[in-house]
Order: structure tokens, then sequence, then C-alpha cells
């Protein structure tokens, strides 16, 4: 019975001994959950106001402006008259670089061919209306630039801008109406209301590389 006794006692040893090995040789472990948090670049586009990047297609009326002529009724056109409509472009709240292409077109061009559309200027947004622009003639009706996020400056930002682009019933040796077919249209205003519209299709795209 003695002899039972001490084995068991032995064991009782022998595990309480491994215990204390187990601890000494354990390590120190500590665990926990950590978020991160990374900023989103921001692609916010405002036209005329107008936030663009809600949807994929946007239909946005600009207003254009008629020289005034006093030989003809206010907002009016006729052969000789010019004009421009502005594109103001806000991308203050883009954190990217990104491009930019203005497709512009006159609707039913084939009743007014002498109407078109010459050239555009770039104005900042500290413009004021009597200094000058520098003029920029269009070469296939179409308008595009870059813009790079310059990130050696500290708190970048774009600035508004806005693009100016002129038009005119041009008159002169190249004219493709003569007298007859100019008054054709003014005769058509007469009868049908005839108007003309000018189409400018905008489109903006970050620069991946």
């Amino acid at each position: 019975m003695a002899k039972k006794f001490k084995v068991i006692l032995l064991l009782i040893s022998m595990s309480t001994c491994l215990g204390l090995m187990s601890s000494t040789y354990s390590r120190y472990v500590a665990s926990t959950n950590s978020d991160i948090n990374v900023s989103l670049s921001k692609w916010q586009i405002l036209l005329n106001n107008y936030d663009i990047t809600n949807s994929q297609n946007s239909n946005i009326a600009l207003e254009p402006v008629i020289e005034e002529n006093e030989h003809v009724a206010q907002s009016k056109i006729a052969p000789a008259t010019k004009g421009y409509f502005d594109i103001e472009i806000d991308p203050t709240n883009v954190d990217v670089s990104f491009n930019y292409s203005i497709d512009l077109q006159i609707q039913d061009n084939n009743l007014i061919p002498d109407l078109m559309i010459t050239k555009y200027a770039i104005i900042p947004d500290d413009y004021i209306e009597t200094e000058e622009l520098s003029i920029i003639y269009l070469e296939n009706d179409s308008i595009t630039n870059s813009m790079l996020y310059n990130n050696n400056i500290d708190e970048f930002q774009f600035k508004t801008f806005t693009i100016r682009v002129y038009f005119e019933w041009y008159e002169g040796v190249e004219e493709l109406m003569n007298d007859e077919d100019d008054t054709l249209i003014g005769t058509l205003a007469v009868t049908e209301n005839a108007s003309f519209k000018m189409n400018a299709s905008i489109k903006f795209e970050q620069i991946i590389d």
C-alpha cells in the first residue's frame, strides 16, 4: 500500500514539474485589432456650378452672349454677328491629374454654313473683363488639355477657370453663303421661327500613367 502511494506521489510530482517547465519556456503574447485609414482622392467637377460627376451623362444649357450691334436687335444674330459662350470648370475638389476634351458642333450647320465656332480663350478665376486674352484658334472643332496635380506644393488645389468659346456668322472672301442665302435665313426666322443650336460635348478623365 505504501509502495502504491509512492508511485502516485511520484506521478503527481512529475505533472507539477512539467507544468512549471511549460511556464518557464512560454513567450509573451499579445494581440489586438487595428484600423488602417487611407484617405480617398477626391473627384468632383462642377461645370457652370452644376455637379457633373453624379451621373455619366448630363445636359446643361449654356447661355450665349451676342456682341452688341446698333443695327441688329439685342441677342439676335445676323450676317457678321459675333458672340461667345463660357464654360466654367471648377476642379477644386479633385485630387488627381486629369485630361479634359471639348468637342464643339453647330447643329444643322447645312442651313447656315457661314456660322462657325472659330476660337477660344482660357480665362483664370481672377480675370477682369477689360484685360486682354490670349486667343487660341480652333483645330477640328475640339479643345483638349491636361491638368496635372502638383505634389511638390503643400495642400495643392486646382483652381476654377473658364473656357470662352467664340462663334461668328462669317462674312468675307471665303464665305459660303451669298446674299440670297442670307436673306432666306431671315425669312425662315419669320415663317418658322428658325434658330440655331451649338453643342459642346465635354469629357473629363483621370490620368492613370
